[in-house]
């Protein structure tokens, strides 16, 4: 069956890693660019030198260097609480990921008795494969990789962020385009980082770990799927954590300040000013970085293991078996080329230029994408082949796998440009929300609540189509590379999705700087760009969660002995009802945990705005580490409930109701939790521009709604802060529950196949 392929195996052994050392070695050229704006106290540029003078060529000339002092003085503050709320974070994260490292020794191995004999291959009847308890070690290894590597991107992520929030602050005084080009890079740097080290760590694990299993590849396959659980536990605890965190904070403020106080958004005044702008670096950037790390790890991690149980593991070829790989390789480059496009190509010289820019990025990397498909399914694929489908060997052609890695990627925009639509106020449904805002909030609530369920029809729809052409041409190895597809281009998806959290801090970086209403106006078009952008990240992240955890629980039934799930079986259908209602048990916990924490924060900036005589006068300072410690201690102690109940479950419905209930409950919390995460992340990013469109009165509709502090605008403000923790902290976090239980029930599966089902056994 097996045909010879045009890319030799040695070719692969390189591209792959030399792809990623080119995405690591773009990402540091970008750092280096962005650090050649010099702030005030870095590498000596401080006085009348020449930071100075090359950055202070609009501003009067009387305080430049003060506004420069100021500016490096909150970028500092905004730094320190960050990285301090990290450091707590992953203490509590590392704490887990050890206990949990040794339940998936234990517990795998355990199906031999901890035996060190090999044992008989699951797939291949007849042949011998590593002991169970080499698995055990392995998986756990794996495990532990994928979590620090998540925490590391995370990490990185929120410096690059925090080191070129008040860069983009500074260059916003040169003009909209030079400001443009510094969040851009900086976000860029955060995406060919994670992308490049995503893929070279999980290159390195499998030559590694392939020193050890040698000719099994279906023992070393399984092993790795380790990779993928590690890094979607670690985006859990990021995304939950830093989405409360970032969410309390920003109701906090935005209620008692503009509602209540009627002072500007991120006014020095405000004392919940500091943690909002920390918020947008934990919750936006380290959160999104670890979640689609992990996504990515799992897309790979999927097609590796289907693979290898297909003719590409079975015959051992390796340049086919490694194609989920070189995938992301040429993703690396396309997005290479596409991110010259809006740094070096093109400039941004209007405001009006900076969306149309950021749409180019991901059509531009998209269409690059296609060629790179096709030619790494020419080069790296034998003509014909045959795929693992429930027990049988589908017969698949090259051709066939291109168009599963097509439709992926251009689902992925269908569902960007959708997301785009509903949440962006250059169209009518936002449009028609803020409109809503003239008869109070109520009416504002409602007309977003409709645009977020009407906003679910068409991305699931392009979901639906891309599972049934991929899935109908190469049963569910077709399903797992169109999720990578979806996810090939993730470099130039993150640098979209960090460059708006980035001008976000910017924005407020100017604000308490007191720079003038011109560099403000600047900054809050940069932020309104980045809103939309942030929306489609937000749509990428689900729509690929979607396609992802369908693949692994495809594999989890293959590797379970399921041949086919039966819904009209009372015990797959009891987890099929109890799956679909994880994600609103799941929702409620995060949506109170920023509730309650938003009731301490109000509390406190009331407090302070009260007893701190001088405060709204500005001759007092605000007391802003208190209510940076209240988000910490809020989001440190509300995160473990839902991460605990999304470990858990797998575990527990295993243990005790056996493989099959755990598949209805795998298929249930699929079903559900994209509807809920679309419609959330599309109402709260609705509501937010809703409020952008008032504030900014472009138009003469925008005008007769203002202006800020109007009741028109105060009802505005009152439908974004309900949406913020749908569309940051409920929203993002429901793509990372319904992958993180199908990994986790495929790195278990070998067990519950084994000791599955202990009530059933005895009822």
């Amino acid at each position: 069956m097996s045909a010879s392929v045009i890319l030799p195996d040695l070719a692969t052994q390189v591209v792959v890693p030399v792809a990623a050392a080119v995405g690591i070695a773009f990402a540091l050229l970008q750092w280096f660019l962005v650090s050649q704006v010099k702030v005030t106290g870095e590498g000596g540029s401080a006085g009348k030198g020449g930071a100075s003078e090359a950055l202070i060529e609009e501003e009067e000339g009387l305080n430049d260097h003060n506004v420069v002092l100021k500016c490096a003085e909150i970028q500092t503050a905004i730094s320190e609480g960050a990285t301090s709320f990290l450091y707590t974070e992953y203490k509590y994260a590392g704490g887990f990921m050890t206990v949990f490292a040794v339940l998936i020794f234990v517990f795998l191995g355990s199906i031999e008795g901890f035996s060190t004999k090999s044992q008989p291959c699951h797939y291949s009847v007849g042949k011998t494969c590593k002991p169970a308890l080499a698995n055990a070690a392995f998986s756990t290894i794996a495990f532990v990789l994928g979590a620090v590597t998540s925490l590391v991107s995370g990490f990185l992520g929120m410096k690059i962020a925090t080191y070129a929030n008040a860069r983009t602050t500074l260059e916003a005084r040169k003009g909209v385009g030079k400001a443009f080009i510094v969040a851009f890079r900086s976000g860029a740097v955060m995406g060919f980082l994670l992308a490049a080290s995503g893929l070279f760590v999980l290159y390195i694990i499998i030559n590694l770990f392939g020193i050890y299993y040698g000719d099994d590849w279906e023992g070393l396959f399984e092993a790795i799927t380790g990779y993928g659980l590690g890094g979607s536990s670690m985006a859990l605890f990021g995304r939950v954590g830093g989405g409360i965190y970032t969410k309390a904070a920003d109701v906090g403020a935005d209620l008692v300040g503009k509602v209540e106080r009627n002072i500007p958004e991120d006014d020095p005044r405000n004392p919940a000013v500091i943690a909002d702008n920390v918020g947008d670096n934990v919750g936006d950037i380290a959160g999104m970085g670890s979640d689609l790390f992990g996504s990515y790890a799992e897309s790979s991690c999927a097609a590796l293991v289907v693979a290898s149980i297909s003719s590409f593991g079975i015959n051992h070829e390796f340049t086919p078996m490694m194609f989920p790989l070189l995938i992301s390789s040429v993703g690396i480059i396309a997005c290479l080329i596409t991110t010259l496009f809006a740094t070096d190509f093109f400039e941004v010289k209007a405001v009006d230029q900076i969306e149309p820019a950021l749409k180019k990025q991901l059509i531009i990397s998209t269409a690059v994408m296609t060629v790179g498909i096709a030619l790494v399914s020419w080069l790296g694929l034998p003509y014909t082949f045959t795929i693992f489908n429930f027990g049988a060997q589908k017969t698949v052609h090259s051709w066939q796998l291109f168009l599963c890695v097509a439709v992926g990627l251009w689902a992925g925009l269908v569902i960007g440009f959708i997301t785009e639509y509903y949440t962006s106020n250059a169209y009518s449904p936002v449009q028609d929300v803020a409109d809503s805002c003239r008869t109070g909030a109520a009416t504002n609530v409602i007309f977003g609540l409709a645009l977020g369920y009407k906003s679910v029809i068409i991305p699931i729809f392009a979901i639906a189509f891309s599972i049934f052409l991929s899935f109908s041409l190469a049963a569910m190895y077709g399903v797992a590379v169109a999720a990578l597809g979806m996810l090939s281009t993730i470099a130039t998806g993150l640098a979209i999705d960090a460059y708006g959290p980035i001008s976000d801090n910017a924005g407020g970086i100017a604000e308490m700087a007191g720079m003038s209403h011109r560099i403000r106006e600047r900054t809050d078009a940069l932020d309104a760009a980045g809103n939309t952008t942030a929306a489609i990240g937000k749509g990428f992240a689900i729509g690929s969660a979607a396609l992802v955890s369908l693949a692994l629980f495809g594999a989890f039934v293959s590797r379970a002995g399921i041949t086919t799930v039966d819904v009209l079986t009372p015990n797959v259908f009891i987890g099929l009802l109890v799956g679909a209602m994880l994600p609103y048990w799941f929702s409620a916990m995060t949506m109170k945990s920023v509730g309650s924490a938003a009731l301490k924060m109000v509390e406190e900036v009331r407090r302070q705005f009260n007893t701190i005589p001088g405060l709204m006068e500005g001759t007092a300072k605000p007391d802003y580490a208190t209510c940076v410690k209240i988000s910490t201690d809020a989001s440190i102690k509300e995160m473990i409930p839902p991460g605990a109940l999304v470990m858990l479950t797998p575990l527990i419905v295993g243990t005790f109701f056996g493989v099959e209930t755990l598949s209805g409950v795998l298929a249930g919390a699929l079903v559900s939790g994209v509807q809920i995460a679309i419609s959330a992340s599309n109402t709260g990013g609705a509501w937010d521009n809703a409020k952008k469109y008032i504030e900014a009165g472009v138009s003469d509709h925008a005008k007769s709604l203002g202006p800020k502090g109007s009741d028109c605008h105060k009802a505005a403000v009152i439908g974004d802060t309900i949406g913020d923790p749908l569309k940051d902290t409920s929203g993002p976090s429901l793509n990372i529950l319904i992958k993180l239980m199908a990994v986790e029930s495929l790195v278990f599966a070998p067990f519950f196949a084994t000791y599955g089902g202990i009530l059933f056994k005895y009822i």
